[in-house]
């Protein structure tokens, strides 16, 4: 056992502090307080310190997290900085909005009687000592490369792979088709949960570290494909997936009925200080109105909530499964719940009401009956079951699928799944096209942003190793 551990036997489970939801309603900001010092050390200790630690084998970038809540417990900050940051790009992201009740804590040896170690809260505190303390440093790589990596997207794949490339001494050029660099993290997920000067310090290392950005350039409008595999040596395309899933059911053309990213862009864009005239308008503002979400993922709980600190006059999120099936973080629930939204679980929408917009949407309850091929209960509209719930505002929050790619970027070989995802040999992570790789959503289809990270880290070494086959078989051709 190591020194000083498994304190959790003798000291209770415990969060940094969370703000009074009638407080939180009134603003943006973060909801939890940051710990003292000596609390991030007290709840360090109480790690199990297990032989098989489940919090790691259930993190998707297998973060060391016994080692560096033992680093925090010792007070040996840095040395747990350094650490957690070998295996991940953003452990301030991740310690934010990764859903730990469903991956590291849900599944930490101590969960059950004792309550989980607070593994995130201690990771964005660790983060977030470093930066503060000036231990986040620019890249410089041992040696620079001649070769050159031109990566589509700016969200949280294509920045991973960029500082892993970067490390490695590559020169990496980012192509992003909006103004500002962190794709979701930047204008899909609120303030409330990821402060945008987090993302966007994120940004400066990564500039500071010679990381190339062309923003507002949009590729296969701006710049083809071709030119930029004459621009460098190998491409990944990392542009996540933004294409909203429709409701179809009777006036779900109404007025009044948006996409809840379309909703959650002109939320952050006004709290970023730009003109937004949908939210200016009231168009996309929840202000005075009757909202009704549908949908129980992590988006829809990001639009309830937004949708609360706009002044709503009442927010409802109907889901046609039960809590238990909810995809969603059920913590994300908690919280909202204490900020005042109702949940209409088993529900789903019949239909839309109204004339020239919408003004209530017509749901039917929901029997959840036998499971489907991947073991979740089947939801069964119960006949005559529908109310008619009051609806000034609806948002989809359904899901996302990727657009057409091949399309979008002029280049009708690259090759697609039955999914409408890019295709690509998994070994390799290369498309159908010679030194093109994809990684992150485009790839794994919508998804949370510790996978993204992942995927880029991954797609980083695949095209490391590409290269230097490449670079070595080169003086052979040559020589014969």
């Amino acid at each position: 056992m190591a020194e000083g551990m498994q304190k959790f036997v003798e000291t209770p489970h415990a969060r940094p502090e969370k703000r009074p939801a009638a407080e939180r309603r009134r603003d943006f900001d973060e909801i939890y307080s940051s710990y003292a010092r000596g609390k991030a050390a007290e709840q360090s200790a109480r790690c199990a310190q297990c032989g098989v630690p489940f919090c790691q084998i259930h993190c998707p970038l297998h973060n060391n997290i016994p080692d560096w809540l033992k680093l925090t417990a010792e007070n040996r900050l840095e040395e747990a900085y350094e650490l957690s940051s070998a295996t991940n790009n953003f452990p301030e992201i991740c310690g934010r909005i990764c859903p730990q009740d469903r991956l590291c804590e849900g599944n930490c040896v101590i969960e059950k009687g004792f309550e989980a170690v607070t593994i995130g809260s201690v990771e964005k505190f660790i983060t977030d000592t470093a930066w503060n303390r000036g231990w986040v440093k620019p890249i410089q790589p041992r040696r620079e490369r001649p070769d050159s990596i031109g990566i589509v997207g700016a969200g949280p794949a294509g920045l991973a792979a960029a500082e892993q490339l970067r490390r490695k001494g590559y020169q990496v050029a980012i192509y992003d088709r909006y103004d500002r660099v962190g794709g979701l993290m930047m204008y899909g997920i609120p303030n409330f949960k990821l402060e945008k000067d987090i993302v966007q310090r994120r940004e400066k290392l990564l500039r500071d570290s010679k990381v190339m950005f062309h923003l507002n350039c949009e590729v296969g409008r701006d710049v083809s494909m071709d030119a930029l595999r004459q621009r460098h040596a190998a491409i990944l395309i990392a542009t996540g997936v933004y294409k909203a899933r429709d409701i179809q059911a009777p006036g779900a053309g109404l007025p009044g009925i948006t996409a809840a990213l379309d909703y959650l862009i002109a939320s952050n864009r006004h709290g970023l200080g730009d003109a937004v005239p949908d939210y200016e308008s009231g168009t996309l503002n929840a202000r005075g109105k009757n909202v009704v979400v549908v949908g129980g993922g992590d988006t829809a709980m990001d639009c309830v909530r937004t949708a609360v600190r706009q002044g709503a006059r009442s927010v409802k999120c109907l889901y046609r499964r039960d809590r238990a099936n909810m995809p969603g973080s059920q913590r994300e629930v908690k919280h909202a719940e204490e900020e005042g939204v109702e949940f209409v679980w088993l529900s789903a929408p019949q239909a839309f009401l109204g004339r020239d917009h919408v003004s209530h949407v017509r749901a039917a309850r929901i029997h959840l009956g036998m499971p489907d091929a991947t073991g979740r209960q089947t939801p069964q509209e119960i006949p005559n079951s529908h109310t008619n719930i009051e609806a000034d505002l609806v948002l989809k929050a359904l899901g996302f699928d990727p657009e057409d790619l091949p399309a979008a970027l002029g280049v009708p070989d690259l090759g697609v799944t039955g999914w409408g995802t890019l295709a690509i040999d998994w070994r390799s992570m290369m498309t159908s096209i010679d030194g093109v790789f994809a990684a992150g959503d485009i790839v794994r289809g919508a998804s949370l942003v510790v996978w993204a990270v992942r995927d880029g880290r991954d797609a980083a070494e695949r095209i490391h190793s590409y290269l230097a086959t490449k670079a070595h078989a080169a003086p052979r051709i040559a020589a014969e």
